[in-house]
């Protein structure tokens, strides 16, 4: 059983003989099939059906001359919003034909893992000796299994302004710093240094979400887990067609970084509106925009 199958709508599903039926519903019914040649003759596919708009069910397998054998099948949440155009690299998890994609993005100053989620265009690509050296824009999405809804911290435009500075002050500083600029590396840590007396200082009386604004940090065992915190942009209420259950759909600036994030009705603690703080557990998906043949 998938753990996040309910940020998808669904919760109601307990035991292998439900997930069995939604699995065979998807490849009978699929509303896209996508199938790539693979070296010993067979071929790797991919069924995908939506359930509401942008997410659904994917189930992965190979196909040969006896049938479908299916290998594993994953929840997704697709959107066409670009959140990041930074150098990317592609490794195969191992047991099973998908994929994790590490992006190098200096908005975080760490590296971002994220689920592959279209893995057929990325084993064209790689029959096509296509390099993903090459720089490709991808769009994320997170599947939240739990998240709540935070009241926004105030800032005049002034503040918001100095901030914008700040953040991109600090990327170019991460750059040269990657670079071996010694005199960014310093400066780099002599603020982290200076951000961590202001937070030792402020906590004793403040509580430590009107200090910290955002915040992007990995969650759990997984490598392509987070627990995340960002202003929504905007979001919308949505319903599975299959279970009937409403989910959330929002597009969250984290670190500004541009994501969008899906999260059952039941898990969200709050009512989200514009401006207010999404604050979750998720499991980050990406999207490769390869370029069209």
């Amino acid at each position: 059983m998938h753990s996040f199958l309910r940020s998808v709508g669904f919760s109601n599903i307990k035991d292998r003989k439900g997930i069995d039926e939604l699995i065979r519903d998807v490849c009978l019914n699929c509303d896209t099939r996508n199938a790539v040649r693979l070296d010993h003759g067979q071929a790797f596919v991919e069924y995908r059906k939506e359930f509401g708009p942008g997410l659904g069910l994917a189930v992965c397998g190979e196909l040969d001359e006896s049938g479908f054998h299916q290998d594993y099948y994953f929840p997704y949440f697709h959107t066409d919003t670009v959140s990041s155009e930074e150098d990317l690299s592609i490794e195969k998890h191992g047991g099973e034909d998908s994929f994790a994609g590490v992006c190098e993005d200096n908005r975080l100053g760490t590296s971002l893992i994220f689920y592959v989620q279209n893995t057929v265009d990325y084993m064209r690509a790689c029959l096509v000796k296509w390099s993903v050296g090459n720089r490709l824009s991808t769009s994320l999405t997170a599947l939240a299994s739990d998240g709540k809804i935070l009241l926004p911290m105030y800032k005049d435009a002034e503040q918001v302004l100095s901030d914008k500075e700040a953040l991109n002050t600090r990327s170019q500083m991460i750059n040269a710093a990657k670079n071996g600029d010694q005199d960014a590396i310093e400066s780099l840590t002599l603020e982290e240094m200076d951000t961590y007396s202001m937070i030792s200082r402020r906590i004793q009386t403040e509580d430590v979400f009107s200090i910290v604004d955002t915040f992007f940090m990995p969650f759990g065992m997984e490598c392509d887990h987070y627990q995340i915190m960002g202003e929504i942009l905007k979001y919308h209420k949505v319903r599975n067609m299959r279970s009937k259950e409403y989910l959330y759909q929002m597009k969250v600036l984290c670190n500004d970084i541009e994501m969008d994030v899906c999260i059952n009705e039941a898990d969200l603690l709050g009512d989200p509106e514009v401006g207010r703080r999404f604050k979750g557990n998720v499991w980050l998906q990406g999207y490769i925009n390869f370029p069209e043949e």
